[in-house]
Order: C-alpha cells, then structure tokens, then sequence
C-alpha cells in the first residue's frame, strides 16, 4: 500500500469517527452575527426597529441555535436559557460600552466603542459564550470565544466570570483564564494574562485562574497567576508585572511584584491611557 492510498484511507475512517457535522464552524459564527445584529444595529446590514421585525429575528436565532444544540447532542432547553439570558447581557453591554467611552479620552461616543473597540466587541461575545457555558452546552461557547479571538486577538474562556462596567483598553494578547474571577469596573490594557500555575489535567474543575477585586487596573503585559491569587479592590498592576501571590486592597504593585499601598489611595484616580 503507497503512502498516499494509507493516508487517504486513514483520514476517511477518522471523517467517520468524527461526531460533530461538517458546516459547524460557519453556523456558529452566522448564530454569533445574528445575535449581535440583533443586540446592537451597529452589527446588522439593516436598521430594523418595529418590535414585530425584531421579535422575528429572535425567533430566526432562537431556531440557528435550536438546530445546533440538536446536532450537538444537547438539551434544547438551553435555548430558551439563552433567550432570557439576552436581556441581562445586552444591560452588562451598554455598561461596558459607556465604561469604555468615560475611560478613554480618544472615544468620540459609545457608538464609536460598539463599531469600532476591539475590547468591546470581545467582552460582548464572551457574555454571550458565557450564557451557553453557564447552560453546560459544549463546544459552542468555546466556538464563539474563537470567533471573537480570531477578530480582536483577545482569548476570554467562557467559563471566566465578569463583572460590570469591564473595560479592555486596546486588547491584543490579553488572556483570561476559564475560572478567572473579575469584579465591577476592572481595566485591562493589552497583552495581560490571567492564568493557572498549572496546566495539569487533573485539575479540571478546580479554582485555577486569579481572582481581581473591584477597580483594579492592569497594565499592559502584566501576568497574574493562580486559583488562590486574590487582587484586592481599587489596585494598581504595573505593566510587565508577574504576580502569583495575593495583594491587599488599595494596592500599587511595580513590574517585579513588589508591593505597596497607593499613595492618597481613596482620593487618586490613577490611570493612564496609551
């Protein structure tokens, strides 16, 4: 038998073997396109505002999801999860939105933050990932946190879990890991990981992944590391920070890890925009 012919032989049993259909990738990302032209009309070809029209694009998405959800092997229960999901994440969006606008002096508008912000658009797509996950449907939560890597280069697992008003200034590089705990009004500038200390595979299912506090801004490159590592509230992250131990709130934390309280810490507003 040539080469060639084993080849050939051996990709047709793996086909075979494969249990997801073929056209999966591009359903998803036309499932994620309608769900956000539906959520925000600075997504969609055209600006439909009658409820009627809306209410059919609802049921246009609530059937794409309905049919993969089946061909993947789920509860389609999850639909109607993810349906009464959509209210709360459009709510979380247009707070992250206006966060981005008030946080960064080059935003024109919201508007400006729903075109054309990379870390908006990642955010976005990583709450609705977050719906499916939180609904334990497999595969597609991570699909969609692809599709959106792919466009903004910013890698959110759906299992992370986000408060309001999150800003990512920039976003290329930025990691966050699939137990990460992130609290209301946290910055994060490019090229920042939130990850494990260990990529072994018995530890699935445990805390893996950082915890931050309300108000904790990291700069850019920063690397903060561990399940049990706690960023208290109103903290400052240098950039190129590598960090795998807890700091308290209100602290100001240079690029080698060591650690300080900030200066007029209740009254400052230190922040930067690059």
């Amino acid at each position: 038998m040539s080469e060639r012919t084993e080849l050939v032989e051996r990709l047709a049993a793996a086909r075979q073997e494969h249990c997801f259909p073929a056209d999966l990738r591009p359903r998803a990302q036309a499932f994620l396109q309608q769900t956000l032209a539906l959520l925000f009309p600075h997504f969609a070809d055209t600006k439909g505002c009658a409820p009627d029209s809306l209410s059919k694009e609802l049921d246009l998405i609530a059937s794409a999801l309905t049919g993969l959800v089946k061909d993947l092997g789920g509860d389609v229960k999850v639909v109607d999860i993810f349906v009464d999901g959509l209210s709360g994440v459009w709510r979380a969006a247009r707070d992250d939105a206006d966060a981005l606008f008030h946080g960064d002096p080059a935003a024109t508008s919201t508007d400006e933050v729903i075109l054309a912000y990379p870390g908006f658009y990642a955010t976005l797509c990583h709450r609705l990932a977050h719906v499916l996950y939180r609904a334990k449907l497999t595969v597609l939560p991570r699909l969609v946190a692809e599709l959106a890597r792919e466009r903004t280069g910013v890698d959110i697992h759906p299992g992370a879990t986000i408060g309001r008003r999150f800003m990512i200034d920039h976003g290329s590089g930025v990691v966050v890991g699939e137990t990460a705990v992130i609290g209301n009004g946290v910055k994060l500038y490019q090229g920042v990981t939130l990850g494990a200390l260990t990529v072994e595979k018995q530890a699935a299912g445990n805390k893996r992944h950082p915890t931050l506090g309300d108000h904790v801004v990291v700069y850019a490159n920063a690397t903060i590391l561990g399940g049990d590592t706690l960023i208290g509230h109103d903290s400052i992250i240098a950039g190129n920070a590598f960090l795998t131990k807890s700091v308290p709130p209100f602290s100001l934390v240079d690029r080698r890890g060591d650690t300080r309280p900030r200066p007029n810490a209740k009254e400052d507003s230190i922040d930067f925009s690059i």
